[in-house]
């Protein structure tokens, strides 16, 4: 998100990129036990409500439908670390929720290894 800076009139100097730990509150790491990666899809659970940050409501306004973490991070133009501090906020308060992609593509790489020795049987017959 970009932000800006006091000149010395005291006017914004327009397009002069905010820090990152401004945007995350002065926090490198998200503190909570979710896990988070590029693929997780986040949907909001509710509407952005007055007074919240402007990072967290693009995220809600945005997660209306699903959208991957990393759809989030090119969107928002933030590097994954900052947008999974910001979630870790929403995740706390219940206003989003994140799927996981991850478990049908784990399941998939773990074979049956009873259906391996099967069809390495099948395959030594030829």
């Amino acid at each position: 998100m970009s932000g800006g800076r006091q000149g010395r009139e005291g006017d914004w100097e327009e397009g002069t990129p905010v820090p990152l730990y401004v945007v995350t509150g002065g926090r490198a790491e998200a503190g909570d036990a979710q896990v988070l990666d590029l693929v997780t899809l986040i949907v909001a659970r509710t509407e952005p409500e007055p007074g919240m940050r402007p990072e967290h409501v693009s995220i809600l306004r945005m997660c209306a439908n699903p959208l991957s973490v990393a759809e989030l991070s090119a969107h928002l133009d933030l590097p994954f670390g900052a947008v999974h501090v910001l979630l870790s906020d929403l995740l706390a308060g219940s206003l989003v929720e994140a799927r996981q992609t991850r478990a049908a593509h784990t399941a998939a790489a773990d074979p049956d290894v009873e259906i391996l020795k099967a069809l390495i049987d099948g395959l030594q017959r030829l």
